[in-house]
């Protein structure tokens, strides 16, 4: 199973939307408050070159944004 990290804040309602959405999939992931976490944001701009919510790690593979296209296919899910 892949390991899945969900980058995200408080305030952003598209991180919630992919929260839901990975647990209605049924998919184990962490979650980590960049809202207030310097290594968090640091972290995030060097693998995009944004300060932006939600980011999600699949493995190495990172996704920027609600993309349920490109994470349905890293994460081998059907519809």
């Amino acid at each position: 199973m892949a390991v899945v990290k969900v980058y995200s804040t408080p305030s952003c309602p598209y991180c919630e939307i992919l929260k839901q959405f990975l647990y209605e999939k049924g998919v184990k992931f962490e979650v980590i408050d960049a809202s207030d976490n310097e290594e968090a944001q640091n972290y995030i701009f060097e693998k995009t070159g944004k300060m932006t919510a939600p980011v999600i790690e699949i493995d190495d593979e990172i996704v920027v944004g609600f993309d349920k296209a490109k994470i349905m296919k890293l994460l081998n899910l059907k519809d």
